[in-house]
């Protein structure tokens, strides 16, 4: 009678991962065809030089060529992954801040929090569809009309750069914060997948822990370094990877020369400066995440 019960128990989970081995292989398929293959052959034109013939696309083996070209010969290669480097050093800390303090208020208990939340999730929703794309090119018209001077009467509400400059502040630092007091709305529409991520980290910290604190006479500052923060410790270092590949594959200087080559059919060229530009972004990742988990990670634990 158990024996029997056990085959039978065996053949059903054999079905179930029969059927479920059907279900994924789509998937699959589609993950070798539209996928693996484009990666290897993105690696190989790298490595070569590509020319389109009448027989169809011949490759010939040139080594680290196009690479050294990028790094020794080509300027504006350069400057733009250093540009994007220092950009991204400053972006990161701030939408990680922000969508913390964010995640923080939302998660408080208060009239509306459910209607709050979807307002700041909204712009991830929005921004996956042809919606952005409308309100991109009616962002540039205004831009256009505001630039050209007429109807400037709403460009301009706060004079940032003046109420800067009375401070007293190096030139430098004065358009380093200008520039991004004016790109912060860019950078709250960046928040949205990082407040929810931050908002479900937060609900599964104990409530007894914060009771216990203020047992012991803790104040909120203390709870937030001694509690909040080291209970987070995993949830901001996916806050931190996600971040950090959304603003590198959102990044408009070296992907778009990129793909400038690739429509003009350069794919030799636009191969070695896309992995050239992975390989660095993934040495910049795999340093700072390890010094989180040397740093913080261990140190909380």
């Amino acid at each position: 009678m158990f024996k029997s019960k056990t085959k039978k128990h065996k053949g059903v989970e054999q079905l179930k991962s029969k059927y479920g081995r059907l279900f994924v292989l789509p998937w699959e398929i589609g993950l070798v065809l539209f996928f693996f293959i484009p990666i290897i052959t993105s690696i190989q034109y790298a490595f070569s030089k590509v020319e389109l013939t009448v027989e169809g696309f011949k490759t010939t083996w040139v080594g680290l060529e196009w690479f050294e070209y990028y790094l020794f010969k080509d300027a504006n290669y350069f400057d733009e992954l250093v540009a994007s480097l220092s950009s991204f050093a400053v972006q990161i800390p701030i939408i990680l801040s922000l969508s913390l303090i964010l995640a923080i208020i939302l998660n408080q208990k208060f009239a509306g929090r459910v209607v709050a939340r979807a307002i700041f999730f909204l712009p991830v929703i929005i921004a996956t569809g042809v919606v952005i794309e409308h309100m991109t090119a009616e962002w540039m018209t205004i831009s256009l009309v505001a630039s050209t001077g007429a109807e400037n009467n709403y460009s301009s509400m706060i004079d940032f750069d003046a109420i800067l400059g009375n401070l007293g502040l190096p030139e430098e630092i004065n358009k380093l914060i200008s520039g991004y007091i004016g790109d912060i709305f860019n950078l709250l529409w960046s928040c949205g997948i990082q407040i929810v991520l931050f908002i479900a980290g937060l609900q599964t910290i104990p409530d007894q822990l914060y009771e216990v604190s203020r047992v012991e006479g803790a104040s909120k500052w203390e709870e937030f370094w001694y509690i909040t923060i080291p209970m987070l410790g995993p949830t901001i270092l996916l806050v931190m990877v996600y971040t950090m590949i959304d603003l590198f594959t959102q990044n408009k200087g070296v992907m778009e020369s990129a793909f400038t080559l690739m429509k003009n059919a350069v794919y030799d060229k636009s191969s070695a400066m896309m992995w050239m530009y992975f390989l660095v972004v993934g040495a910049l990742m795999a340093l700072v995440l390890g010094l989180y988990n040397k740093f913080c990670l261990k140190k909380w634990s």
